[in-house]
This record gives C-alpha cells, structure tokens and sequence, in this order.
C-alpha cells in the first residue's frame, strides 16, 4: 500500500489514491463498485497505463479513504471526484466506474461536463429503488456489524457459480476486499444508491459515453444499461455475457471494449 497517498475533501473526508503511471498521456479515472477498493482494477493496470495515466481511488467508506458515519449522497461521493482532480491539478480526465462508479460517473456526466473528456459506465443504472430495501440492508449491516453475510451475498451477486467454484483465488481476493469494508462506509454507500435516481439527468450527459452491461447481470440488469444508453446522446452500448464485475469475468472482452472507445477520434 505504499503507493497510496491522500487527499483531504472538502468536508475534511480524506480520500485515497494511487497513480498507476506517469508521464504525459491522458489521465483515467477509474471509480470502484460498492464494497471493494482500487484493487478491484489491479488486473487492467496493465494494458491500460500503456496509454493512459491511470487515476485510481477508493471511493469514501472503502479502502484507505476515511469512512465517516452515513448517510453519504451522490453529490458527495462526485465532488469527491472533483475534489481529488482540483487538488492533483487535473483539469479533464476520462472516467470509468463500474456499479457503483458508474452511479458517480452519470452524476460527472451532468454535473461536471467540463471535466469529463470520455465516460465509460459499466455494470450500473439509473435507478435502483425503491428504497425499502435499501433501508433493510442499512439497518442490517450497522446492526450486525459483521461483512461475513454481506460477503456471501456480494459474491452471489457479483460472480457465476462456476466462477466462485472454478476460480476460487481470484473470488476470495473480492471477499476479502468486502470483509475488510468499514460498516459504516458500506452503508453509507447503501444510501448512496437508495436516493440515487439519474433517469432524467442523464437526458444532459454530453460527453461521449461507452455502457457496458452484462447480459446475466441480476443486479444492474442488462436493460438498465440499455436505459442509460437510450438517454444518453452520444453513447455506445456494448452487451457482454457475463454477470457484473466484468472486468474480471470478461477481462479481455471489457478491456477491447474500452480502449477502443478511449482511441476512437
């Protein structure tokens, strides 16, 4: 961890980072998923930082960053974004968030569009609701206090079962990253998503932007990447089969997808 460094938000949250390459080519954000770290990224690094400056962070509540008590809101988890691009002396950048990264990247998309050059939104949606389950699962997580039950469900939701049986190493790297998640930020995340509702905004998202979905997605499901797509003017939509953390189950697949998009004139 000793590439992490940090930077303090403007309500004195201080929010991790790690640069993954330097020099002058254009810079990446990448914004992980509810309940994992920058980690998440670790095996697109690679071939990404060939082209890009890789901008990795670990969304408030997870990670290194802080995870003050909730509820945390979707303005807050952007200006984190923008925050940590004023303090780095970033003035555009390309952005990629899957799930719940890609709830912060619709918020960049509208709010901040003099910022954002391409937006890639993977496995994510507009809409999430309603809120009672949302509701149940904060309760639960600050009551219990224990990420064991919210691991096995994760992983449910996250991996196909031959996945989670055939690839154990690579499944129990993600567990790890859910157990290791502070309560506190976990829920505050789970507010985040409950109030969260982009189907209007997105209507104002003008920057180019790439949705990738997954077509066995049983949580942001396939058509909410549709959705998105259809409100979206200048978008692309790319369906890939698979569940939600593409990234690694349709590594090569999301990869080609990506920096196709990123190259495109």
């Amino acid at each position: 961890m000793s590439d992490i460094s940090h930077v303090t938000a403007g309500d004195g949250c201080r929010i991790a980072y790690q640069f993954d390459s330097r020099g002058d080519n254009p810079v990446l954000i990448l914004s992980n998923s509810i309940a994992t770290d920058h980690r998440m990224w670790d095996r697109q690094i690679a071939e990404l930082s060939k082209s890009f400056r890789v901008l990795r962070y670990d969304t408030r509540g997870h990670g290194s960053s802080d995870a003050p008590q909730g509820p945390y809101s979707l303005d807050r988890l952007g200006r984190d974004v923008i925050e940590l691009m004023d303090a780095l002396g970033i003035a555009r950048a390309h952005f990629c968030g899957l799930s719940l990264g890609g709830f912060v990247g619709q918020w960049l998309g509208f709010r901040a569009p003099e910022r954002i050059d391409r937006l890639i939104l993977s496995n994510t949606s507009p809409y999430l609701g309603p809120s009672p389950q949302w509701d149940d699962l904060i309760k639960r997580v600050l009551r219990e206090r224990n990420m064991s039950a919210m691991a096995d469900m994760f992983i449910g939701n996250w991996f196909p079962p031959q996945m989670i049986r055939d690839e154990s190493a690579t499944v129990d790297a993600f567990r790890n990253m859910i157990l290791a998640t502070a309560p506190d930020g976990l829920a505050g995340c789970f507010a985040v998503v409950r109030d969260a509702d982009l189907r209007r905004t997105n209507t104002l998202i003008r920057a180019p932007t790439l949705v990738i979905g997954g077509i066995d997605d049983t949580v942001t499901l396939a058509s909410h990447s549709e959705a998105i797509a259809s409100a979206i003017q200048e978008s692309q939509l790319v369906l890939l089969p698979g569940v939600h953390m593409l990234n690694i189950e349709r590594q090569a697949s999301f990869l080609e997808a990506v920096l196709e998009f990123l190259r495109e004139d």
